[in-house]
């Protein structure tokens, strides 16, 4: 309601008429009309709020609320807010189909999208924020995605061109002003419209607003003036005005009419272009001072600088004219080098400039080599040291200028042979000038190359894997290897025993993963046409095997530490495991008893032993071995973290159990990606070998209350299959995996065939192994045996007897191999069968319990633990103290077989079994029981045993 209407007197101050405007009278008390309208304009002044307005009005509030909950990301309140607005939307679905959904809440879609995609991509932030933001932020994130998704169109066109977006929204909130009357005065008073969501244009005052201070008096402060004197006084001006109104009646009732009319919409479409094109003032100017810049550099007269004095840095000359350059000239300067070093202020690019400027000085004055090496020593030092922060890797510039060095180094090195180098050479007994002597040089170059190989470490690791920056550094590795060769090569002759077990190690590391695809053929017999001469130096070099050999014996014999015999044991193994050497790989783990006290090794150590039991499990696969396989694996599969045990990455944790610190540091123990383990086929063998050994074991138990689980993994991957309300065929490795183990258990061995071997299957996983085609007839095999041993524990109950000739047919084996696994599971007395030979049937002896037996077995179980715990009780009351640890010593329960747990069972089971009407054993005097705790699948009882 405009305050022209408000109470009281002409002559009150502005201070009242501001309060009547915050408080508005009752509509009943008595007022003074300042001018005198008929009743149907006052009706017409009157508020009518519809219901559009006041949708939107809500929306805009809560709008506003998320938006400023964006400025303090705090995100729990935007999403609170956000599902607030969402309800608020859905309460005016009504209007919104009349009218169209409205421009400010498509453009807060977008905008909180983008700002929740921006703080995602934020790790640093997000590491920061508590534990309800980040979780706030993860769930608003997932749900505005899938909100928006009903309004990708209207989102589209937004950031196609939102400022077109913006005039549109205000078009139309002053179109949607003119129609409801006087809503534009409640707007700006309650600030609750649209438009203050959207960027405010300045609008220009007109001409004729300037003059209307004098006639508009206290009631009508509200609208728009530009007279700077009333906005600098306004405290003394709230008196003068209203003494003014008061007096100037007439003149308020003239201009008064002029005051109220609302512009035309062509007026305010003429301010916006004038608003629209006094914008772009700032930007032709700044074009315009941009084109004078360039004239003038065109010119050569001007050019700009910042501000502050101009910093002018002169290199330092070498030496002063005229010196006489020489030996303790230039080593006397070296040591004036190397001073700054490690200082505040240093400049370390400048500092490598002086070195290489003195080394090409010594160069020119031929001051002899010993000067040069010990130069070129400083300069490689001077380049590691460029990056202060461990963490962080060299440039490739710097890299470059590394690997020139040490090669330049290594040269000098081989061709002067008269040439010393030592960490226990003293500075002071350093001969670098005397030519008659042989030179002597403080400095190792095993420490350098050592170094270079953890710096080409670190640029693997900090570079993106999936970009071809990756293959162009991996392409670094031949001279690296190339620089390590040539450092053996030196160090064998001049090197000391630890030395050179240190640089064997170094060139173990770089190659126990790489498979040897050229000795692979030569052991296949094939004959490989090399294209060029490079290759044919390659094939016809030392096999890996051979120079992993060599250099790890010579470890075993001569290294004196620990760490380094333990590492070239596991990269040894790791070898003989990734070349199918099964056998030797597995000799040499067991006689190394690393297993014992590896968990007392270092992280890295720890690592490579990990990625050594996973090659291990891997090569005991290929080789049939399912057992040693899973037993292998089962550490690294069961702890659910493979990915950080093997160093292939970290998962994501709180910031409790890891905090930045340690972060960076894991982060540097990751192994490069061209040394991964392809994970999605190590839990693919680990499954499989599960399943190979869990389903004959769970069809053989399955009436069995204290059963065991062989693995966890593999019986949570089942249950997860089984909770999925609709089977689909199946998709992911685990699902192909779980459905094979379902057709096992049912004894078909073709449907298991074809989920463990098809395309999908052998793209992912089977086609990575070097000899593919092999690996899978051993699957096969392997899948046909297991599920006949399982066809046999489901349905030996149904059958009185069977032939091998049938079986042999049912799972395409041979029939000796039939007679052989049935033969092993009679024996092991794991099938209750015996074995016709003329006519190769299989008899069964019906000795499986039927439900109420099992159940009948469990009830006795149950029964003599509790006489068992009974009998404690008992002996407690009577004073035997020690309770059951000392039970030995005095004679207890366990002393005598009649007391024992087994034995009780055994009463139990024959009283249960005496009625011949149900028992299948009343014909044999043999009872038949369940295993014990020794693990025995089956258990005969005799009579003759105590009772």
């Amino acid at each position: 309601m405009s305050r022209f209407f408000a109470t009281g007197s002409d002559s009150e101050s502005e201070e009242s008429s501001s309060a009547d405007e915050i408080t508005p009278k009752a509509t009943g008390t008595p007022f003074k009309q300042a001018l005198l309208l008929s009743d149907d304009e006052e009706d017409t002044k009157r508020v009518v709020r519809s219901a559009k307005d006041k949708r939107f009005e809500e929306l805009t509030n809560i709008i506003k609320t998320i938006r400023n909950a964006m400025k303090i990301r705090d995100m729990a309140k935007c999403l609170e807010e956000f599902e607030q607005l969402c309800r608020a939307f859905l309460k005016s679905k009504n209007i919104v189909d009349k009218e169209g959904i409205p421009p400010f809440y498509i453009r807060l879609l977008a905008d909180l999208e983008d700002y929740l995609n921006q703080l995602w991509e934020d790790k640093e932030g997000k590491k920061k924020m508590n534990k309800n933001n980040a979780k706030a932020l993860s769930t608003l994130r997932q749900k505005i995605r899938k909100y928006n998704r009903d309004y990708e169109n209207e989102i589209a066109s937004y950031k196609e061109n939102p400022q077109e977006s913006a005039d549109e929204e205000e078009e139309r909130e002053a179109g949607d002003s003119g129609s409801s009357s006087d809503s534009d005065d409640e707007g700006k008073d309650e600030g609750l419209s649209a438009k203050s969501f959207l960027k405010k244009k300045p609008e220009p005052s007109s001409e004729a607003s300037k003059f209307l201070k004098s006639a508009k008096g206290s009631g009508d402060e509200s609208s728009t003036s530009d007279d700077d004197e009333d906005d600098e006084d306004w405290g003394s001006d709230t008196v003068d005005s209203s003494s003014e109104s008061s007096d100037d009646g007439e003149e308020k009732s003239t201009s008064l009419a002029v005051v109220f009319l609302k512009k035309t919409q062509e007026a305010e479409k003429a301010d916006k272009k004038l608003g629209k094109k006094r914008k772009p003032k700032k930007k032709e100017r700044l074009e315009e001072e941009m084109e004078e810049e360039a004239g003038e550099e065109a010119e050569g007269g001007w050019e700009k600088v910042k501000g502050g004095a101009p910093l002018v840095k002169e290199k330092p000359k070498m030496f002063a004219k005229g010196t006489e350059i020489n030996v303790p000239v230039v080593v006397k300067k070296l040591n004036e080098i190397l001073q700054a070093r490690g200082k505040k202020g240093t400049d370390r690019a400048a500092q490598i400039e002086l070195l290489h400027a003195l080394a090409a000085i010594s160069n020119e004055n031929n001051l002899g080599q010993g000067v040069l090496v010990k130069i070129k020593f400083n300069i490689i030092a001077s380049l590691y040291d460029y990056n202060p922060n461990l963490a962080a890797f060299m440039k490739p510039d710097m890299w470059k200028k590394c690997l020139d060095c040490i090669e330049e180094l290594q040269t000098i090195l081989f061709e002067h042979n008269n040439i010393f180098i030592g960490e226990n050479i003293a500075e002071d007994s350093e001969s670098l000038a005397n030519t008659d002597q042989p030179f002597r040089v403080r400095g190792c170059i095993l420490t350098l190359v050592e170094r270079m190989d953890e710096e080409f470490t670190k640029i693997m690791q900090n570079t993106d894997p999936h970009s071809q920056e990756y293959v162009d550094n991996l392409k670094d590795e031949g001279r690296v290897c190339a620089i390590i060769d040539r450092l053996l090569n030196y160090l064998e002759n001049k090197g000391s025993t630890e030395e050179i077990c240190r640089i064997y190690l170094r060139r173990i590391m770089h190659t126990y993963y790489k498979f040897d695809y050229k000795a692979h053929r030569r052991s296949l017999g094939l004959q490989v046409e090399s294209k060029s001469e490079h290759d044919q130096e390659e094939s016809e070099g030392e096999d890996s095997a051979v120079i992993m050999d060599r250099f790890c014996k010579f470890i075993y014999a001569k290294d004196r530490t620990d760490r380094i015999r333990t590492c070239a044991i596991l990269c040894h193994i790791y070898h003989h495991a990734l070349h199918s050497r099964w056998y030797q790989a597995r000799d040499l783990m067991l006689m190394s008893h690393l297993q014992d006290n590896i968990q007392h090794a270092d992280p890295p150590v720890q690592i490579l032993y990990n990625r050594t039991m996973v090659q291990l499990g891997i090569c005991a696969f290929r080789q049939g071995m399912i057992k040693d396989a899973h037993n292998a694996l089962l550490d690294i599969q069961s702890s659910g973290r493979a990915k950080e045990l093997l160093g292939q990455g970290l998962l994501m944790r709180n910031m409790q159990e890891r905090n930045a610190e340690q972060e960076k540091i894991e982060k540097r123990r990751q192994v490069p990606f061209h040394m991964h383990i392809n994970l999605e086929l190590l839990e693919c063998v680990y499954l499989v070998s599960a399943m190979l050994l869990e389903i004959p074991y769970m069809a053989a138990h399955e009436f069995d209350a204290r059963r065991r689980m062989i693995s966890k993994q593999f019986h949570h991957q089942l249950r997860v299959g089984e909770r999925q309300p609709l089977l689909g065929p199946p998709e992911s490795m685990r699902e192909h995996v779980v459905a094979a183990s379902k057709a096992m258990k049912m004894g078909d061995w073709r449907t298991c065939h074809s989920f463990i071997i098809n395309e999908k299957m052998n793209m992912k996983v089977w086609d990575l192994f070097p000899e593919t085609q092999r690996v899978q007839e051993m699957l096969v095999r392997k899948i046909q045996e297991e599920s006949l041993r399982t066809y046999l524990f489901t349905y030996s109950s149904v059958y009185d007897s069977i032939s091998m000739e049938t079986l042999s047919e049912m799972f395409q084996l041979e029939i000796p191999t039939v007679h052989s696994i049935i033969s092993k599971m009679i024996i092991n007395e794991e099938l209750m069968a015996s074995l016709d030979q003329p006519t190769q049937t299989v008899v069964m002896h019906r000795t499986e319990p039927t439900s109420l037996q099992n159940m009948a077995l469990q009830l006795a179980e149950k029964l003599g633990s509790l006489v068992e715990n009974n009998e404690r009780v008992f002996d407690l009351k009577q004073g035997v103290y020690g309770g059951y640890f000392n039970r030995d010593q005095k004679g207890g329960y366990q002393q005598k077989q009649s007391y024992q747990r087994g034995t009780l069972k055994h009463i139990k089971a024959k009283q249960t079994w005496v009625d011949n009407s149900f028992s299948p054993f009343a014909h044999r005097s043999e009872i038949w029981l369940p295993a014990e705790q020794g693990r025995v699948p089956t258990r005969w009882l005799q009579e003759s045993e105590p009772k």
